[in-house]
């Protein structure tokens, strides 16, 4: 194993303790403790928990405050904010994409008080079947993202989230065109359905999916963070939807050096133990 392979770390993402979050078994803020409860030094946020709190300036002032005060107690690194239902970055309409860049803003202020190196962006709106002018609608909002992103020396990364988002080669044409430094990828290495039945979003049945495996080797290049998906495991303790022997190769072989996030969805472990699983798993792939 080479220098940068031992630098590979695993952080927790939010999103897998979203069943206790959102059933109120546990407190959104006490994630921080928790992650550290089960052995996990970083952690990545979910914006949609903060909702309620966001449209007040100040109530938002108040629970970021109390995250980075919870978090440098628990001894905690606070990577990244991923941040979901804030406009169409991909629209069509340029009114539509300067509104949800302007409800961005606000992500990165929160980003940067938390000591964050990124916050993930996903590219929606716009007609996907005009392939071009999606790729220069979300070309034009991300180097928009960057500049106020410079300010707060904060990245702007994009996850495959769903239709075209998640056409590998595709979005790489994206991170061609925008061409900065402070913009990337953070690869999910489940998310690859690119349509799902009759037209509806999730959880209805994929029906067209991208090669997940070319799709991460075509994001890795402009990777600055990686979402390690997870359902469910076989008896020795492999994921049975993802290779993943076959995706910590690619990563390792890319020269990738950052953390690997994991988010848990599985239905028949609980998420404490699913998440466990998830982090052996990695850490003797990454051995």
């Amino acid at each position: 194993m080479d220098n940068a392979d031992k630098d590979i770390k695993i952080s927790l993402a939010q999103w897998s303790l979203h069943h206790a979050i959102q059933s109120g078994t546990m407190d959104k803020l006490d994630f921080a403790k928790k992650a550290g409860q089960l052995g996990f030094e970083a952690v990545e946020y979910v914006s949609r928990f903060y909702t309620q709190e966001a449209k007040s300036a100040q109530s938002f002032a108040q629970i970021v405050k109390e995250i980075n005060q919870r978090s440098n107690d628990a001894g905690i690194k606070n990577l990244l904010i991923m941040i979901d239902g804030e406009g169409n970055l991909a629209s069509d309409i340029a009114r539509e994409r300067i509104e949800a860049i302007n409800n961005h803003l606000k992500w990165l202020e929160a980003a940067a008080e938390l000591g964050c190196h990124s916050i993930r962006v996903n590219l929606t709106g716009g007609d996907e079947t005009k392939q071009e002018k999606w790729i220069n609608a979300s070309t034009s909002s991300l180097i928009a993202l960057s500049d106020l992103a410079k300010a707060y020396d904060l990245n702007v990364i994009v996850e495959n989230h769903g239709g075209i988002s998640s056409n590998g080669g595709v979005l790489a044409r994206v991170m061609k065109n925008v061409n900065l430094p402070n913009v990337g990828t953070l690869p999910d290495l489940g998310n690859f359905c690119i349509r799902r039945q009759d037209g509806l979003k999730w959880p209805s049945p994929c029906v067209e999916a991208y090669d997940r495996y070319q799709g991460v080797t075509e994001m890795m290049p402009w990777a600055k963070g990686i979402s390690a998906k997870t359902y469910d495991f076989n008896e020795h303790g492999l994921e049975t939807t993802i290779d993943y022997t076959k995706m910590i190769a690619i990563i390792k072989n890319s020269g990738y050096n950052g953390y690997i996030g994991i988010e848990y969805e599985g239905q028949r472990l609980s998420e404490e133990e699913g998440i466990i699983k998830t982090k052996i798993m990695l850490e003797n792939l990454l051995t």
